[in-house]
């Protein structure tokens, strides 16, 4: 029955943790407040309904919380697929300068190049000599590069054709498959830098199949505000103006697109393909204000595009130049000077919510390709708290039964099982908590199976316990040979289930995770309590009583 102080101390220490981890869990709204107001404070930005918002919780306490899932506290689902197809188009115009620019150096064989109209995916090229076809299909075949992919390698990036005296070019089977994977992944990181950058707790972002995305984002009121965060594309571009028009039929020309205008009614903007410099060398944009007091967003470039904007606006002084957000300009200012470092401000009629998301969306960065919402659902906190009360209901109702059939069977040593069940689940929230562990329906389901299972490592003890005041012996070297024997027994029982919740978490996704994280930290809490707290408590009673005789 001797413990050593040492491991006695430490035995408590962490007990005692984890029920301070596990209080603020039962001060939900309150310590959530304090958490945001101090978040805030933290920033920069300080009032006094912050202050007394921040001094709802003592800052010496821990403030960890429980995440709540969407099942749980309400929020917003949707099912995204990405249209990959986009970037084929995307790739076939970043590949034509180069094409075009390898063909004009062999202009005295091969003749004039002309690009000509034909599907997205697609880079239909004519030259004016149809002799030279041969060659100047091995110029273009030069200009492919081996697949970066494990599943492509060896393969080449672009397929060359020639088909009536065009020269087709399009991307290689491995190279889209590889270019899908990137396109998804690309897309995946963009949308949860979306929602980071927005501030939203532990929102759950996954991929699911070949070409979709699952977003469940807790708390948010409806799931049109996640759809306009993470469903507009962002694609900035900064492109050369070559003339306006309120046709919206007018043809170009070669090597120029319409786009209409965003904030003038009728309006087009006749601009060159090729933009000057995209937001893909952005590296911050901040909402501010112009010089009229307008909401705006202010930008910067990198060193690239620094160098890029500086070097146009310096030999274009006088001229327009159009900014465009997803195939709309929103401004299409005259270039009154020069615009060195790389810096500048977008205006238009924004207001200020507006002007905060544009400066959001760009700072986390362009879409790939679009996102088409197959599935959306709102779920409200009614539903939430439900939910909760439910599954508190069941928990309260598992826990009672599980300390009344201990006390009926095993009378005081029931009580102390019933203690240590009551400091496993405190410990349950507590390493939840510091883990920043979401908690769903199935995690509360873990719980409530832990409760049952926590019980399993005591009763084994006892009856072994029992077993031994058979055989005559003391009550001391009882208790101490039963849990030496019952040793072996609990470590292979919940070992095993150990294993069968990390197969639930490696193979499984979302809420079935939930339920293997709970199951997995409440083996090791109730392995932990029932081995050691338990017999600290009966240590402590046998050596304050010494009976003569015990009862289990």
């Amino acid at each position: 029955m001797y413990t050593p102080l040492w491991q006695r101390i430490a035995i408590w220490l962490v007990c005692v943790a984890g029920i301070l981890f596990a209080l603020p869990n039962l001060f939900y709204s309150r310590v959530e407040q304090s958490n945001d107001a101090r978040a805030i404070i933290a920033s920069g930005m300080t009032t006094p309904e912050l202050e007394a918002q921040a001094a709802l919780w003592p800052a010496w306490l821990p403030s960890y919380l429980v995440n709540l899932g969407l099942d749980l506290r309400g929020g917003a689902h949707l099912l995204a697929q990405v249209q990959v197809a986009d970037v084929y188009a995307s790739r076939m115009e970043v590949m034509w300068p180069e094409v075009r620019d390898a063909l004009a150096a062999q202009r005295d064989t091969i003749g004039f190049v002309t690009r000509e109209e034909g599907p997205p995916e697609e880079l239909r090229v004519r030259i004016s000599n149809a002799d030279a076809v041969p060659q100047a299909l091995e110029i273009v075949r030069g200009l492919a590069t081996p697949v970066s992919s494990l599943t492509g390698a060896g393969a080449m990036d672009i397929d060359v054709r020639a088909d009536n005296g065009l020269i087709i070019v399009t991307l290689s089977e491995a190279e889209r498959a590889a270019t899908d994977d990137r396109t998804l992944r690309t897309a995946l990181e963009i949308v949860r830098n979306r929602i980071d950058e927005a501030g939203t707790r532990e929102p759950t972002i996954m991929r699911q199949g070949a070409d979709r995305i699952l977003v469940q984002v807790p708390g948010v009121g409806s799931a049109q505000e996640v759809k306009d965060l993470i469903g507009t594309t962002a694609q900035l571009t900064f492109q050369a103006v070559v003339t306006r028009t309120q046709d919206a039929n007018a043809d170009p020309g070669s090597g120029n697109v319409l786009v209409p205008s965003l904030n003038e009614e009728g309006v087009f903007y006749v601009l060159e393909r090729s933009p000057v410099v995209t937001g893909e060398e952005l590296v911050d944009a901040q909402p501010s204000f112009d010089q009229n007091g307008r909401p705006a967003v202010n930008f910067r470039f990198n060193a690239q595009g620094a160098r890029a904007f500086g070097d146009y606006t310096a030999e274009n002084i006088g001229s327009p130049f159009a900014i465009v957000l997803d195939n709309e300009v929103i401004s299409a200012p005259t270039i009154q000077s020069h615009i060195p470092g790389g810096s500048g401000i977008i205006t238009g009629n924004f207001t200020v919510e507006e002007s905060t998301q544009l400066a959001v969306l760009l700072r986390a960065g362009a879409l790939p390709a679009e996102l088409t919402f197959l599935e959306e659902r709102t779920i409200g906190p009614e539903l939430g708290q439900d939910s909760i009360d439910a599954g508190q209901k069941a928990a309260v109702i598992a826990m009672v039964a599980v300390v009344l059939f201990c006390i009926a069977s095993y009378g005081l040593f029931g009580v102390f099982a019933s203690i240590t069940l009551a400091i496993n689940i405190a410990m349950i929230f507590g390493a939840l908590s510091i883990l920043g562990a979401t908690l769903t329906l199935p995690g509360i389901a873990g719980i409530v199976l832990t409760i049952g299972m926590a019980v399993d490592a005591n009763v084994l003890v006892f009856e072994r316990i029992r077993e031994e005041l058979r055989q005559m012996k003391n009550p001391a070297r009882a208790i101490t040979v039963g849990y030496e024997r019952a040793l072996s027994a609990i470590v292979d029982a919940n070992v095993t289930t150990l294993i069968t919740a990390a197969v639930l978490y490696l193979v499984g996704a979302g809420s079935v995770r939930g339920f293997a994280v709970t199951l997995g930290i409440g083996i090791i809490t109730s392995v932990f309590t029932a081995l050691l707290v338990t017999r600290e408590i009966t240590a402590i009673w046998f050596n304050w009583r010494k009976p003569k005789k015990i009862v289990v």
